[in-house]
């Protein structure tokens, strides 16, 4: 038992001759002070209702009048009549309890593996970003964070998924611009990132990438747009997926250089790579940290990259704005967790994450892929989403997105 919890002077106003130890029967399953009270919940009537105490153990009890709660011990049949004063001296002793509790919850955290959903499938932008940020993680917190690819509907199964996952903490989400970007296109999702989701931090802003296969005959932008314009509705160019930013960078990409090519949207980047590298779709946009390795080693040939600048991993590689002027197309990506995660944990996941990624392997691999490091507060993040949402929504509508 917690030492003397509730204090004696609690049951002598409950008149019912108690002691410590026999409160509840059995306790509410605590072996020492630091333990965690899984739920505590108080309900409260005093005219014609009933007031339950939940815990580990149950309290029941039910008025005699407007002014008295008969209250019945967890079986053991003892009865005591509660004044108001007493009821006010149990409403205050839950409360203690219920922080007390909170408290402990979020000190013991996570007292098991925790899953972090990527929401694309395996080999793109989200699993370079999410592998060192989760093994760092589960070196802090002692327990494993396992990645959990859930690709599908641009990457609404893995957000939705999250969304109505147990609001604990045992369940995280590395979200981006396709929630911003998704609301225009899915309109029944299931889900909604602003109502259901609780953003933590902004983990990092980063370019998307250009790339034609080996066999393509353009070597830069310039020429990949006179070989386009000389092929008229015969190019295309493939993407993570409808509504994905890399989609919205090859669209902005058609109306800025003026020239035809159809999109060719996959469940992620790996079945796009398989594609595009034998020349079965003449381009792809996918975000840099999921394809730079390719790029670097050969397999394929990156054009450019979609950001106002130039990446610091890749110098060598130019921005398409260089020959398109005004073009520019960021993205992002940020950690969320189920909406009415209690904010003890999320303090805790936020600091945690902070850490993690300041962590000199983990910010170094995030240079080394073109994602550096940006962090953010969790209001920071759902000013961001809703910026985003504004930005987006009337270039979907604009340029005609919508599910074939």
């Amino acid at each position: 038992m917690m030492g003397g919890w509730p204090p004696c002077g609690i049951y002598r106003s409950l008149g019912c001759g108690c002691q410590t130890a026999e409160w509840p029967p059995g306790g509410f399953g605590w072996e020492n002070a630091g333990a965690t009270v899984l739920s505590f919940e108080l309900d409260l009537r005093l005219e014609g209702g009933t007031t339950a105490i939940t815990g580990r153990r149950e309290v029941i009890t039910r008025p005699s009048c407007a002014d008295e709660v008969i209250m019945k011990i967890s079986g053991k049949g003892r009865r005591a009549r509660l004044s108001r004063g007493a009821i006010l001296n149990v409403l205050a002793s839950c409360a203690v309890l219920l922080a007390l509790s909170m408290s402990a919850e979020a000190q013991s955290y996570p007292s098991r593996y925790v899953r972090l959903v990527v929401p694309f499938p395996p080999g793109g932008g989200g699993d370079a970003l999410a592998r060192p940020l989760a093994h760092r993680l589960s070196e802090v917190w002692g327990q494993q964070v396992v990645i959990e690819n859930k690709g599908g509907a641009g990457g609404n199964f893995g957000a939705q998924m999250v969304a109505q996952a147990e609001p604990d903490g045992y369940t995280l989400l590395l979200g981006a611009a396709f929630l911003a970007i998704n609301p225009f296109i899915y309109p029944s999702s299931g889900y909604s990132a602003t109502n259901d989701l609780a953003p933590i931090t902004l983990i990092t802003v980063i370019p998307n990438l250009m790339m034609v296969p080996n066999t393509s005959p353009a070597k830069s932008v310039a020429e990949f747009i006179q070989y386009a314009k000389t092929n008229p509705g015969k190019v295309t160019f493939a993407s993570t997926g409808i509504g994905a930013s890399p989609h919205l960078s090859g669209e902005l990409f058609k109306q800025k250089a003026s020239i035809e090519m159809t999109h060719v949207p996959y469940r992620g980047a790996g079945p796009a790579m398989n594609d595009l590298i034998p020349g079965r779709v003449d381009a792809m946009f996918s975000n840099l940290p999921g394809v730079i390795s390719q790029a670097q080693n050969g397999t394929i040939r990156g054009l450019a990259v979609t950001s106002a600048k130039r990446s610091p991993a890749a110098p060598h590689v130019p921005t398409i704005g260089e020959t398109v002027p005004g073009y520019e197309v960021t993205s992002w990506w940020g950690l969320y967790a189920p909406a009415k995660t209690p904010a003890e944990i999320m303090m805790r996941i936020h600091a945690d994450t902070i850490a993690a990624l300041g962590d000199p392997l983990v910010s170094q691999r995030y240079q080394d892929i073109g994602a550096p490091v940006t962090t953010s507060t969790g209001k920071d993040l759902a000013a961001l989403l809703k910026a985003e949402t504004q930005k987006w929504g009337p270039i979907v509508k604009g340029a005609g997105i919508k599910l074939d």
